[in-house]
């Protein structure tokens, strides 16, 4: 096999460790130490991107050979504490067998080391360090909404387009000079729009889109964007460039974006704006891409 996509996922966004992380903060590292190590046995429910997980690895039926998808534990706890999140991943049936235990140090070093494509966590200070370092990341964000996956189901991934797949460059403009200028400098321009820090993510799905075309294929994603006409030219002209597929786009001019969140039925939807993010979380699970100008502050 020519290419593995390689998801690295905190322990704190697969599992719901809310009772053990409110320990921590407020009885320190030994209460946290003995609870974890007095319950390892106690099975831990499903976190924010279990879901997302879940469906991720059960693409690995369809093909013959070798895992095409794996999952990489990246966690702040130590070994020790780790066992109850392992023992967990047993019990849920996830094929993880790689991870790393950091000893409340940031595991965002390992994510080269690993080959990771895709960085998730609930720490935004490892999803910023991954940025940085030129690694797609989000911070998972709590969800109001529960789901349980079905047999069957097809993974749906929703993406904002400025500052997630493509740069900040035109929000820069928006930014400082307002619409009509942000419309202007969109039909001015030839060129086409930079890469954001989601591309590569885009790019290694479409790979596993487009071997899986012969059949029902198992992901469909969505570019869900603030943009309308006549700005959203310049968005199909550079994916078309790029040659990477995005099976809906909506251009929402400006609407809130969580009830088409919720009709897509998206596992996850990346954003660069907290705002947004906060909203999309009612009805979905949403994650936040720490990038751009609107995050400078």
């Amino acid at each position: 096999m020519d290419s593995k996509l390689v998801i690295g996922i905190s322990s704190r966004a697969l599992f719901d460790l809310s009772q053990s992380h409110h320990i921590f903060e407020n009885d320190g590292i030994d209460a946290y130490r003995n609870h974890q190590i007095e319950n390892e046995n106690e099975i831990l429910d499903p976190g924010e991107a279990f879901n997302l997980v879940t469906k991720i690895l059960k693409i690995n039926d369809l093909y013959e050979s070798e895992n095409r998808i794996e999952v990489i534990l990246l966690s702040r706890n130590t070994a020790d504490t780790g066992l109850r999140v392992f023992n967990s991943i047993e019990a849920h049936k996830l094929n993880i067998t790689r991870a790393v235990f950091c000893g409340g140090e940031s595991p965002y070093k390992y994510v080269k080391a690993f080959g990771v494509d895709l960085f998730l966590s609930s720490s935004k200070d490892d999803v910023k360090m991954a940025i940085e370092n030129n690694v797609p990341s989000a911070r998972i964000i709590p969800s109001k909404t529960k789901r349980k996956v079905k047999d069957g189901e097809m993974l749906k991934i929703a993406f904002d387009g400025d500052s997630v797949i493509f740069s900040d460059e035109s929000e820069k403009v928006f930014e400082k000079e307002g619409l009509k200028a942000f419309l202007d400098n969109e039909r001015k321009k030839k060129s086409m729009l930079k890469a954001g820090p989601f591309k590569s993510f885009l790019v290694e799905l479409n790979k596993l889109q487009s071997e899986l075309d012969s059949g029902i294929n198992p992901i469909r994603t969505a570019l869900v964007t603030a943009r309308s006409a006549p700005s959203h030219k310049r968005v199909i002209k550079t994916l078309r460039k790029w040659g990477v597929r995005i099976d809906e786009s909506l251009f929402l001019g400006g609407m809130n974006k969580s009830e088409f969140l919720k009709s897509f039925e998206a596992d996850i939807f990346f954003d660069d704006q907290q705002q947004n993010i906060e909203d999309a979380s009612a009805k979905v699970t949403s994650a936040h891409v720490p990038f751009g100008i609107k995050n400078r502050n």
